[in-house]
């Protein structure tokens, strides 16, 4: 399972995501090789790839957000 902290909201393309749930805030790709560039809380730089049906999990923290996926839903 993947983890990254942000302090940054994510924007989710509604030709490349669709929301699943408000609470947990769920997204789903909706094709393969859908790219999020994420900056986390130390300023460090990601490129997540999904794969179509790929899900993302966010949960705002105190002052930030915690975004979570499972492995088999990324492209290395």
């Amino acid at each position: 399972m993947g983890l990254l902290y942000t302090k940054f909201y994510l924007d989710f393309e509604d030709s490349d995501w669709k929301q699943l749930s408000n609470d947990p805030i769920v997204f789903q790709s909706k094709k393969d090789e859908v790219v999020l560039d994420i900056e986390d809380t130390s300023h460090k730089s990601y490129k997540l790839t999904f794969k179509n049906g790929g899900k993302i999990k966010l949960f705002r923290v105190t002052g930030k957000f915690r975004l979570t996926w499972d492995d088999d839903d990324v492209i290395e």
